[in-house]
């Protein structure tokens, strides 16, 4: 007995550094932030009984998970093509693509917001090229509320949605999708049945990034968006640095982190049962 409990010590020895570096750099500060809501400005659960019963914070809370819902939808609709032209394309366009998709996630996601902020707004190019085409005869708000959001928001995590579905495209065997073609499947049997279960764990893996990820933006949805469309980030940024509100922001910030696990948890199941089927 002795030396199976041993074993299994030595056995974790190897990756203990890991659990150490994680309890330092994510357990201890999620400890901390659970500790800042019960206890500031007393000790209690005061703080969350505000939040919950205060429809202004769930207004935000439900704006930040349509926010992060819509990105999701969208950057899915718009990376999915995107990365199967890179797999099929010849070698030296889809290096080319693929370097495109890298240098937009390397440029600095501060001058991205802010070069949606010029194209977006009432005098920017593409409300100017809408007046011009004859499309609209006013500018049309696009940025200051959810739209912009989407779109900025969008245009950032559409890299996220491309990385893992072209890794998951380009391990795919033609020979499978055309004994599929040989046996008699039209096309869109052959999309649907062969092709789409083939590549859902990259694109498992992709929209659960995207979608919380969103869940904690800050910078785009402050540039781009409005009051009426505060995200969660924003709230707790505002009562920390505005009203010095610790308690209250920590609080927000754990039902964040709880709503986030309570989802991402049965997804990651989810994702597991697909790849060991």
């Amino acid at each position: 007995m002795s030396t199976n409990v041993g074993r299994s010590w030595s056995s974790g020895l190897p990756v203990s550094p890991g659990f150490v570096f994680l309890a330092i750099i994510f357990v201890l500060p999620v400890l901390g932030l659970f500790l800042r809501g019960v206890t500031e400005p007393v000790l209690g659960l005061q703080n969350y009984a505000e939040l919950l019963g205060d429809g202004t914070f769930l207004q935000i809370l439900a704006n930040t998970f349509l926010v992060a819902l819509l990105v999701t939808v969208f950057s899915i609709l718009l990376g999915f093509p995107l990365a199967w032209l890179i797999t099929v394309a010849s070698s030296r366009i889809s290096r080319l693509m693929m370097a495109i998709v890298l240098l937009s996630m390397w440029t600095s996601l501060l001058a991205r917001t802010y070069a949606w902020l010029v194209l977006l707004q009432d005098t920017g190019v593409i409300n100017k090229l809408l007046m011009a085409s004859g499309v609209v005869n006013h500018p049309v708000a696009l940025v200051d509320n959810m739209t912009g959001i989407v779109i900025g928001m969008t245009y950032i995590m559409i890299p996220f949605i491309v990385l893992p579905l072209q890794t998951s495209m380009a391990a795919i065997d033609n020979t499978v999708l055309q004994a599929a073609s040989v046996c008699g499947a039209r096309a869109p049997v052959v999309f649907l049945r062969v092709f789409m279960p083939l590549v859902l764990p990259g694109l498992m893996a992709g929209g659960t990034m995207v979608f919380v990820m969103s869940l904690g933006y800050y910078v785009t949805p402050a540039l781009l968006g409005g009051a009426s469309d505060m995200m969660l980030a924003e709230y707790i940024v505002q009562q920390v640095q505005m009203y010095l509100n610790w308690g209250v922001g920590g609080a927000a910030a754990f039902i964040l982190l709880v709503i986030t696990l309570a989802i991402y948890i049965p997804v990651l199941g989810f994702q597991r049962n697909v790849a060991s089927t």
